[in-house]
């Protein structure tokens, strides 16, 4: 590792790009404007999967005020792979990972990256702050790590129709207005100690795109590092990334992860039993509220996402190593 001159800390920042459009150069344009008065920011990073559209041209012909490395794959690796090739060639002691979608705050990585220099911060391996909504509240980015049960109730939307007595993953029972040790912070803003990282072999590569966040924050707290959600800093999220045009192929993406955590995570007998639900009884559920919302849209992208999940389990067989 690197050492910064003095005590500041050093941060690379690592975005993964797949068609974002003029966010990219928004999200590039709010990090030039970040206060670095108490911090290092070494280097970013832009992965781009194949993007078809002219983001990267954007990026190139903008006046952005900092420097940016640009790495080119022929095609999508997704997300998680993504990830890990923009974190190697970098040595800084900190690695942020921050979705395309994202406006940063001047406060926005100066605050976090003095909070894990403090000693309150030394057994916290991973960093989120509040992420701010289109209404300006703070988004709920919390979660706490998932059940076979709690994948049973989500997977039912028992988690919409009854919040209270059906929690899902995500933590809506406090308002995010304060600082707390909690499971998970989603990957959308995603502050890692690199040597962390690195102990743990970086993103779990299997996951595609979903969960390899959630994956990692399960393998870092059995490892016995914390997860610490920052209410001191903000940051704000547009949401639904990238993938919000093509949804049938996002929630194919979103069950696959999903069977997939559960297959490394859970076991196999509750494993299976998740992926038999998820074939099952999850399209029924789904169909169900689509036609009570009578969304044709919502309709076909649940038929097109489905059945992609069945194209994909009938030609991988309950098998762990590669499911």
């Amino acid at each position: 590792m690197s050492e910064a001159p003095g005590t500041l800390p050093v941060c690379d920042v690592v975005i993964v790009n797949w068609n974002a459009g003029p966010q990219l150069v928004d999200c590039l344009r709010a990090l030039s404007r970040c206060d670095r008065s108490d911090y290092h920011l070494r280097q970013i990073t832009i992965v781009d999967n194949a993007s078809t559209d002219h983001s990267l041209q954007e990026v190139e012909r903008a006046d952005l005020g900092i420097s940016v490395r640009i790495l080119r794959n022929a095609d999508n690796k997704g997300f998680a792979a993504a990830c890990n090739q923009g974190a190697r060639g970098g040595d800084a002691e900190f690695l942020l990972f921050l979705n395309p979608d994202t406006v940063a705050f001047p406060e926005s990585l100066s605050v976090p990256l003095s909070f894990l220099q403090s000693r309150d911060a030394e057994q916290i391996g991973i960093v989120g702050i509040s992420l701010i909504d289109d209404r300006g509240q703070p988004a709920r980015n919390a979660c706490r790590f998932p059940t076979p049960g709690l994948f049973l109730r989500e997977l039912l939307g028992l988690h919409q129709l009854f919040p209270k007595r059906f929690p899902g993953h995500v933590l809506l029972d406090w308002p995010h207005d304060e600082t707390r040790i909690v499971d998970h912070v989603i990957g959308a803003f995603y502050l890692v100690r690199r040597h962390v990282f690195a102990a743990l072999g970086g993103f779990d590569e299997r996951f595609f795109v979903y969960k390899e966040d959630l994956d990692f924050s399960l393998r870092a707290q059995q490892s016995g590092w914390q997860s610490c959600y920052l209410a001191t800093a903000r940051a704000y999220h547009k949401g639904g990334g990238t993938s919000e045009g093509i949804k049938a192929r996002r929630l194919f993406y979103g069950l696959r992860s999903r069977v997939q955590y559960g297959f490394k995570h859970f076991g196999w007998p509750a494993a299976v039993g998740l992926l038999l639900a998820t074939l099952l009884l999850e399209p029924v559920a789904r169909i169900v509220r689509a036609l009570l919302m009578r969304s044709g849209d919502t309709l076909w992208e649940t038929l097109g996402g489905i059945g992609r999940l069945w194209l994909w389990a009938i030609a991988r067989p309950f098998q762990t190593k590669t499911i």
